[in-house]
Order: C-alpha cells, then structure tokens, then sequence
C-alpha cells in the first residue's frame, strides 16, 4: 500500500499535521519523517509533495523561509496562523473519516435492518 489513493487524498493534512509538530521543515525533511513514521510504507516523491507544498502556500496555509545550508540555499515551510488553524479542522475531518471506515469495515454485529 505504498502509494495509493488513499493516502494521497490525505497528503495536504499529513504535511501539515508534521508541520504542526516541528515548526518547520523543508521538503525532503518531510519525505524523510514520513518515511520514517511510517516505517517504509508510505514514500512521498517529490513529484507529489512541491505541488502540494505549493499549494498549500497558495492557499495561504504556509509560510516559506529561505536559509542559507551547507552553501546552498534551503527552502523551509511552517505553517501560517490560519494554517494552524485549517490543520485542527483537517485532522479532525480525518479523524471522522477515519472512524467512519472503521465502521464500515468492521460493523458492529448488533446492527441490524
């Protein structure tokens, strides 16, 4: 399940729930902490996340900061005060959605029609 739909219906709120968590964070950073939460399961290319990243920045949701690493410059994100905000409504939608599949999925054998 490594990349399906499923997950890239939910990269927006990933991105952000991690940015809530670490302040900021730059793109491969990103790539890297999901890789690792995840255990391996889910890579998030680069194809899927600048698009997203953008976006998100489009939207207003993000902030970007440029620092200067190693020599070459670095593109950090952080979440904005509304992207704060659209995150708690984010994650709470998921959360939602997530129960109601579990439901789904697993019903309750008490339901009956």
């Amino acid at each position: 399940m490594k990349n399906s739909q499923l997950y890239k219906g939910s990269l927006n709120t990933i991105i952000m729930k991690l940015l809530e968590e670490n302040g900021k964070m730059y793109g491969y950073e990103i790539t890297q902490k999901v890789k690792l939460i995840t255990q391996g399961e889910l890579n998030i290319t680069e194809g899927a996340l600048y698009p997203a990243l953008h976006k998100l920045e489009a939207e207003g949701l993000l902030d970007v900061e440029i620092e200067k690493v190693d020599n070459r410059m670095r593109k950090y994100y952080k979440l904005t005060e509304s992207g704060q905000k659209e995150t708690v409504n984010r994650l709470s939608e998921l959360e939602d959605f997530i129960r109601n599949m579990q439901s789904l999925v697993n019903p309750s054998p008490k339901l009956e029609f």
